[in-house]
């Protein structure tokens, strides 16, 4: 299944050290080597990298690792591919403009039968569940709200059509305005909160490590949302299945979970997207 990468802080802070074990998923520590893609919020503009080829040893990754971009909300995404060729039209994030603001979206899971009726704003222009499920969210909430809605209405609407699109599967996403970030998991997703003290961290997928007390300041707030744990060395948490979450400036603002969460293993998480017909 794919991979997910996400950043939200309260400063512009690179994201080179989670996406450089990040990418290495793609084709190298795994083999999710349908394309890769990655979003950085820069005031009302995006930077946006797309690549149909292998992370792990792509030129497009090297540019990104190389021009360490500072940015308060991220999306990357390693793509294994489920519907859809590999093409860059099919490659996530994706963006759209929504109130006069960019969104970027990206999901990991299977949406078996999900062909909503095309919308009058949004429309695919891959053939991937993925962009269709994102043009239905942003169709939905552009109907319902003429004008962006305060972040508890907009977070309450969010998780309505989140609730409705994940019974036709697997819906790991997550989904930024350049304000706020939303993550949900169906499966597996994993985050951690990076404030003072800041300590080490040393990256699973290569040997890499650094010291965050050295490159921070104390009042920073740094969040990071990954499918599977970057680090060895830090305490991950884990939404729980059907969780729903919105980041702002490094917190988590909203949740909405279930009554009595249900936490995955990486095993347990790996056989259900194998049973739903996901590529692992």
């Amino acid at each position: 299944m794919c991979q997910l990468l996400g950043m939200n802080c309260n400063t512009p802070t690179d994201i080179v050290f989670s996406f450089e074990g990040f990418r290495r998923r793609g084709g190298l520590t795994d083999h999710h080597a349908d394309g890769f893609g990655i979003g950085f919020f820069e005031g009302r503009g995006v930077r946006l990298f797309h690549d149909d080829k292998p992370s792990a040893n792509s030129p497009v990754a090297d540019l990104v690792k190389a021009y360490q971009i500072k940015s308060e909300n991220v999306i990357a995404h390693i793509r294994k591919a489920t519907q859809g060729q590999t093409s860059l039209a099919n490659t996530h994030p994706f963006m759209r403009e929504m109130w006069g603001g960019y969104w970027l979206f990206a999901h990991n899971g299977h949406l078996k039968n999900f062909f909503p009726k095309e919308g009058g704003f949004y429309r695919a222009v891959g053939n991937t569940d993925s962009e269709r499920a994102f043009c239905y969210i942003l169709e939905q909430l552009r109907r319902r709200f003429s004008e962006r809605p305060d972040e508890h209405a907009l977070f309450d609407a969010v998780a309505e059509l989140t609730a409705e699109i994940r019974e036709y599967g697997l819906f790991n996403f997550m989904m930024s305005n350049g304000e706020c970030l939303f993550a949900h998991a169906s499966t597996l997703l994993h985050y951690i909160v990076r404030k003072a003290p800041f300590g080490e961290a040393h990256l699973i997928d290569d040997d890499v490590k650094v010291d965050f007390a050295a490159v921070t300041t104390p009042n920073d707030k740094v969040a990071v949302i990954a499918t599977l744990p970057l680090t060895a060395n830090e305490t991950w948490l884990q939404l729980a299945v059907n969780e729903l979450v919105m980041f702002r400036e490094g917190d988590i603002v909203r949740r909405h979970a279930p009554e009595h969460p249900v936490y995955m293993s990486a095993e347990e998480g790996l056989a259900i997207a194998r049973a739903a017909g996901v590529s692992v």
